[in-house]
Order: C-alpha cells, then structure tokens, then sequence
C-alpha cells in the first residue's frame, strides 16, 4: 500500500514482483510490517526462492507479528540514502539533509552519516521535494524518514516511510544542531515549526555497536558487560551545542575550526547483562565535525578506545570499516561489508602475544599483592636464578605461554611463545614480544616498552576470562590453569548451540542422513534466524523439539559423520 501512495504522489517505486511468476534473478525478499532487515532475504536462484519465502515468513512473523512478505529486482551496488522529515499540523513539512546508509550487513545498517559523499547537490534536491511530496500525500505529521534506493546512475526509488524516528536520528540532529525528540512533542502539542530548518553544518557519523562476532558470521553474542567504558565522549543522549559551549566543543584547530565532537547513546552499561531476546545493538557512537575525514577519524579513535570487557562486538570491525579506502573515499554501497576480510580485522598476531604478556604480568602483580609474605620480601632476594614463572592462555589464535622471572627491579621477561606455531613464521613476533622490557605494573595496568617507546595496557579480570586493552588493540584471553579439573566433553559428532534462543524450527529427524552443511534446526536468538548445520553423516540423535530453550554449548544433536574415503586421496 505504501508503494501505490508514492507511486500515485509521482515517487519512482521499483516494480512488484509476483513469487509465482519470478524468472529473473536476482531478486530480494522483504517483510511488509517491518525493516531493519528482518524477515529480508536476497535470492539468486529459483531453487532458493521457497525456502527464503518460507523463512521470511516466518522471521517477519516472529519481528512484527505479520507474516506478509513481497518480492521486488534487487539492486546490486546501489546506494540507501534517506531523507528525515518533519511536519507539524499546519501542513509545514521540513526535508532535512539526507542520510547515507550504505554501510550494512544483513540488511541492516551498521554505519550512517550525514550528507552522503555520493549525492550532489542536484540529487539533493530531487530527494527533498520527493520525500515532503510524500509526507504531504499522506498527511503526515511529526518525524519520519523516507527511504531510496539511489543507483550510480543518480536514479532513485522508494523503499519505505518509516513513521517514527530512527536510530540514526542523532547524525541529522548533529548537522542541523536540532532535538528532533523535542520537536516531536511540540508537533504533538499543536505548535508550529518555522517555514525552513538550520541549516546543515559539518559532517555527522554513526555507528552501530552490536553484541556479536563478525568472524563467526555475525553470530550474536550475550551475557554479562563487566565494563563499558568510551573515554573522551562529550555529550551523551544529547546535542553536542557546538556553537554555545567551549567546554563541549572544544578549542578551535590551526584552521579556526571548532574541533570534532563524541556523542554516546547507549543502551547498556558496566553491570548489566545482554540477554537472547532484544536486538543485539547495545550502543551508538556518533561523531561530528566540520569536514568528514575529521568525523571519520573522530569516530574511528573513539570506537578504538572503547573498553568492551563481555560480549563478543563488532567494535573491531567498525574501526576498520571507518579507515577503510573505499568508505574514506565515499565509495561505499550496500556491498561492501559482501565478502569483507574478516580475517585482517581485529588485533594482529603481535598484539595477542604482547597482550598475553600483560595479563601474565597483571596476574603476577596481583598474586603478589595478596601475599602477606610475599610483599614484604622485594622481588629477586635469592641468590640465584631461579625457574621463569609460567603463565598461559587460550587466546583468538590458539595457546600462548608467557614466561618470566621475579627479580630484584621487578619482573623480567624470558619468554612469550604461541603454540601450533613454527619459529619460522613467528621468528620477529616472538623477538618482539621477548624483548619488551616491563616498566610499571599493578593488577590492572601495565607499562611495557618495545621498541623503544612505551605503552599502556589496561587489564580486567573476571575469573579465568581477561581483557586486554591497548593502542595495539583489545584482546580477550582465557586463562589456562596448570591443573586442570577434568571435564566432561561432548560427544564426538555433537551439535552445540552457539547461542542461547529458542528451537523454532527442526528440519531432520534422528536416523536421517545428512550432506555436509546440510541445516537440522533453526534457533531464533535477537529477534533473528541462525541455522546449524551438520557435517556428512547419520544423525544419530535428536535431544531438543520445536519451542525448546536452549543455553549455549547446549548438545542439541550428534551426527555420525561418515567415515573418509581413503582410496579416493582422503587424508
């Protein structure tokens, strides 16, 4: 219906398609009660059609309570620009500069900014007159956003009016330097809003931070936030004022410009848990500033210095996003995050050993502090050497063992080595970890040089679990205890949960044979759909139902995989 009233007040609108009579693809599944990319899905063959209705109808189902799904041509490589609009009862409506949403996974946006880097002024202006031509159509009143698609031929169409604010709401607020929340009320109240907006200053950017793991297919992750910490922020849930406030926006730069801004609107804080059923989003971090690079960078050092000690996020993968080229160079479109390198995302090898050295020396500092003895005897009172301490962890890359010696100035490295790994490959890590030299360290801090020049590691601790955070990046380790309690493992062959959800769907039944990657059930966790999969084999055992609760690491099947076929060159 919202197609046919754009359609009829003169907004392109792309064509409708009818499932039963789709040859082309490829094309996109959408939920018609709803966005944010639920119950979406892109489908490039005939065979994957069914399923993907079948499985939109049911994400939409769940997310909106309307299971109604249509089909429209999916666009490759085009743009997702909006138009926030304002309208009182008056009949004033306000376009207000657009918003670029390009940046997305799933279908869902990741990163927003304010004005897009690829609409001039010309395209500017077609937006504006088609989104308030819309709003007038309806009669609409208070805050919306239209939303385009805009294709690198400057065409555009409809996607969807959105009669409500959005979460990227603040990046227009930070340009025209308006409370669109206030606004709302005085709509509502009857006042009336002058005939144009402020004017758009400066560049606004946000980003999304969600309680997931981008490495493991943006699988969503929970549980308790132990800190949540974003330093230098100026102003949170609120405008930054950057014309009536020093003390927020700061002294201006060489140029006379007034410096970049940090916004916070979070919805969680240190203590809190993240649990299965809400969106994953936890936090926006919104950065202004006179020119986009300067936002860019604001945003990218802020996200690169926030302490996330908890949930899996997609902190890492945001920073690289923003100092990414093609994003920098207002490139990129709805297929950018489509085949990132994950992999180069994230703390590289020297920083996890580096880290690792850290958290061994924070927990050496800690175990002495407890001591009653050991404090009052200075480090090193032996008259010999004695053996290195052996400290070591489970990290992202596997084992690594740090070794060290208490001496009489402190703690001196002998050793940080990373299993599974040859000394070949690891031959200039290792000697950089080996020769970082500890200057100061307490439970929570640790000063290493390396190379020369100093930097600061912060650690927390929760139980096994550590986090290290530093300009080399964050890291998250678990502790290897040097006596094991013995555990009991799963099942060879088991399917573990890799979340906590619901069972919303089984999709084989024990003794059925499976193909490798072949789908067994789909949980439902954060109002979206997660498939797990099994290797080739025999499914020997099913142990939950539809509507079971499950928790992570929760065996829920095992297969028996099939045996290797030696004589075809199987190893």
């Amino acid at each position: 219906e919202a197609r046919k009233r754009a359609a009829g007040a003169g907004v392109p609108v792309l064509a409708e398609l009818d499932p039963a009579a789709i040859t082309e693809f490829p094309v996109l599944v959408k939920a018609s009660a709803g966005g944010g990319g639920r119950g979406m899905r892109a489908v490039y063959s005939q065979a994957d059609l069914e399923p993907a209705l079948a499985s939109a109808r049911r994400e939409a189902q769940s997310a909106f309570g309307d299971g109604t799904v249509f089909c429209e041509p999916l666009l490759a490589g085009a743009r997702h620009i909006e138009v926030q609009v304002l309208a009182d009862q008056a009949g004033t409506v306000w376009a207000l500069a657009e918003r670029d949403c390009s940046v997305q996974r799933r279908y869902q946006k990741v990163i927003e900014e304010s004005p897009s880097p690829a609409v001039g002024q010309d395209l500017r202006e077609r937006l504006a007159i088609a989104a308030a031509s819309l709003a007038r159509a309806v009669g609409y009143q208070g805050a919306g956003t239209v939303e385009f698609l805009v294709t690198g031929q400057a065409e555009f169409y409809f996607l969807e009016f959105n009669t409500r604010l959005q979460v990227e709401h603040p990046v227009t607020e930070c340009v025209h330097d308006i409370d669109l929340v206030a606004l709302q009320l005085d709509v509502a109240q009857g006042l009336t809003l002058p005939d144009r907006p402020p004017p758009a200053v400066g560049h606004a950017i946000e980003a999304r931070l969600y309680a997931e793991d981008p490495a493991a297919g943006y699988r969503p992750s929970g549980g308790p936030v132990h800190l949540f910490e974003v330093p230098g922020v100026d102003v949170r849930f609120g405008l930054p004022n950057r014309s009536g406030l020093p003390n927020l926006a700061g002294p201006p730069d060489l140029a006379g410009r007034p410096s970049p801004i940090l916004r916070l609107d979070s919805g969680v804080e240190t203590g809190v848990t993240v649990g299965p059923h809400y969106d994953a989003m936890l936090a926006k971090l919104i950065s202004w500033a006179p020119s986009r690079d300067g936002a860019a960078r604001r945003l990218a050092a802020g996200l690169a210095g926030t302490r996330i000690c908890g949930p899996a996020t997609n902190r890492d993968l945001l920073v690289s996003v923003l100092r990414n080229p093609v994003f920098t160079g207002g490139g990129a479109d709805t297929s950018l995050l489509d085949g990132y390198d994950l992999a180069g995302v994230g703390p590289t090898e020297q920083a996890d050993r580096l880290s690792a050295l850290a958290g061994a020396v924070a927990i050496a500092a800690a175990n002495r502090q407890r001591a009653q003895l050991a404090r009052s005897i200075p480090g090193g009172w032996r008259n010999v050497v004695s053996q290195p301490q052996l400290t070591s962890f489970d990290g992202q890359r596997g084992r690594v063992d740090v070794r060290y010696h208490w001496s009489r100035t402190g703690i001196t490295v002998a050793g940080v080595t990373a299993g599974g790994v040859t000394a070949s490959e690891s031959t200039a890590v290792e000697s950089t970890a080996a020769e970082a030299v500890v200057i100061a360290f307490w439970p929570e801090r640790v000063t290493l040089e390396v190379g020369g020049v100093q930097y600061r590691f912060d650690v927390t601790r929760v139980g096994d679990q550590i986090w290290v955070d530093s300009a080399f990046g964050s890291v998250r380790l678990s502790l290897v205890e040097r006596l094991p309690a013995p555990v009991r493992s799963a099942a060879a062959g088991s399917l573990i949960a890799p979340m906590p959800g619901s069972v919303i769907r089984v999709q084989a039944a024990a003794g059925d044979r499976l193909a490798a990657g072949q789908a067994v059930l789909v949980l439902e966790a954060m109002k979206m759909e997660h498939q797990v999969t099994g290797p080739a084999g025999v499914l020997t055992e099913l142990r939950v139902t539809r509507g079971s609760q499950v928790s992570a690491g929760d065996v829920l099947a095992i297969v028996t995989p099939d045996e290797p076929d030696l004589t075809k060159g199987e190893q």
